[in-house]
């Protein structure tokens, strides 16, 4: 118990400290320290901002909780054991891949590729089986993408990822899964120091490092507490602990789909952006979210606890049908750039942006990065 709260107050001070520091560097140095150009390293400049906001944060999360959970390991304080070691060893790989995405133009499929190798490495097949095991991997690929893709808007990424590593922890712990307990306790406290520099208005983002990172150990810590539970309740828990993540992605797929759009080019069409045009700020859509992963994960507890039966996983189902079917309704605005430029008529005055035909129309000063 010592070692625990120990372990979770180093690492929320020490990633704090550090993505202030990674903040400071990146600024400094430019495009080598991951601050331009703005279409890969940083997130543009919006109102109330002086300067972009660096994608390096999630160097950070992956520092800090590789340092303290091998410190416990190493101290014997709170050893690690070989599946939790293994995560985390194959969690480091998938985030230096996220960190040379964040830095060079590497293609998604790539990255894509990267963690369906990690997964298929780290599944557990001997408690599932080869078929069980295969069906681990896609879902551990979505939930790892489905982090990515909540990187979209300050803070959204860490809250989310807080409460679902929050709750995971209970769940190994409930197993007697004591390393695999401490790892994401470390986890869920790096992600709260985080989140003193990325609570919004963000000063720094964890870029695909940092969500690439916590999206895969946290799904792949999801598919190793339940390996050897019921079908049942455990891919119950397993839902509805990373519900909020797949109704997002969900959202986003279906929207672009039927709006006829690229399913990779950034659109304002996630739960965050429908929120904000619903009339919350930023900081409320953000609360919202929140609220929404913690009663998400709470279903997950309670049913990993023994104390629900896996029949609640049908709540947070039924909210994420919910939220899909309001994409396929209602797929969102078009992005400026997808939408047509007015025809001026004969005699009329010309419209400003097409005033100067051949040079490219300036981004609005307060335009914000979606994906």
């Amino acid at each position: 118990m010592l070692y625990g709260i120990t372990a979770a107050t180093a690492a929320l001070l020490l990633t704090a400290a550090l993505a202030g520091l990674l903040r400071s560097l990146s600024l400094r140095l430019g495009p080598a320290g991951g601050a331009g150009p703005p279409a890969r390293r940083a997130r543009p400049r919006t109102p109330g901002r002086s300067k972009p906001v660096p994608l390096l944060g999630g160097l950070a999360v992956v520092g800090t909780t590789a340092l303290v959970g091998w410190a416990g390991d190493w101290t014997g304080a709170a050893p690690l054991g070989p599946e939790a070691g293994e995560l985390l060893v194959a969690g480091i790989v998938v985030a230096l891949l996220g960190l040379a995405a964040d830095l060079l133009p590497v293609p998604p499929v790539v990255c894509a590729a990267g963690v369906t190798v990690a997964a298929a490495l780290t599944v557990p097949y001997d408690e599932l089986g080869v078929p069980a095991g295969i069906l681990a991997v896609a879902w551990t690929v979505f939930v790892t993408q489905a982090f990515r893709s909540l990187d979209h808007a300050d803070g959204v990424m860490g809250t989310v990822g807080v409460i679902t590593a929050f709750a995971l922890s209970g769940c190994a712990a409930a197993e007697i899964m004591d390393g695999l307990a401490a790892l994401l306790s470390v986890l869920a406290a790096a992600l709260t120091g985080f989140l003193m520099h990325g609570w919004p208005p963000a000063r720094i983002a964890p870029g695909r490092c940092g969500s690439l990172f916590a999206g895969f150990v946290l799904a792949s810590a999801a598919v190793r507490v339940h390996a050897e539970r019921p079908p049942g309740p455990g891919l119950g828990a397993a839902f509805a602990l990373t519900a909020v993540a797949g109704a997002d992605v969900l959202l986003v797929l279906v929207s672009r789909r039927r709006a006829g759009r690229p399913l990779l080019r950034p659109a304002p069409d996630h739960l965050v952006h429908r929120l904000r045009r619903a009339g919350l700020t930023r900081q409320g859509g953000l609360v919202v979210t929140g609220l929404a992963a913690f009663a998400a994960a709470l279903v997950g507890l309670c049913i990993d606890l023994g104390w629900l039966g896996a029949g609640a996983a049908w709540w947070p189902a039924g909210a994420v049908a919910a939220v899909v079917v309001m994409g396929a309704v209602r797929p969102g605005p078009r992005p400026r750039r997808d939408r047509p430029h007015a025809i001026p008529a004969p005699g009329g005055p010309v419209p400003r942006a097409l005033g100067r035909p051949g040079r490219p129309r300036p981004e609005a000063p307060g335009a914000v990065k979606v994906h």
